[in-house]
């Protein structure tokens, strides 16, 4: 079947997340963002640089596939924001 991150593309802001903790709580964010960009242009800052408050990004293949060399061309990508969290 399709991997975790197979529909990740579908997710649309105002969206939650919800991330199981080790501590057995669900840490909850919300998604302000979701992009696509092609390999050859992705914002390595953006998206792995810092952020002055709690943030998830989440990140897979995307876009085109290339069937001679067997890869995306793109990644999509998922920015999000920690809006709290709740017990298990």
């Amino acid at each position: 079947g399709p991997a975790v991150f197979y529909y990740l593309g579908n997710l649309r802001p105002g969206n939650r997340i919800y991330v199981r903790l080790s501590s057995g709580r669900t840490a909850i964010f919300e998604a302000y963002s979701v992009a696509e960009y092609l390999k050859t242009r992705f914002p390595t800052a953006r998206v792995y640089g810092y952020a002055s408050w709690p943030t998830l990004r989440l990140v897979t293949c995307g876009g085109d596939y290339d069937s001679r060399t067997r890869h995306y061309l793109g990644n999509t990508v998922v920015f999000a924001t920690y809006v709290g969290q709740r017990r298990a």
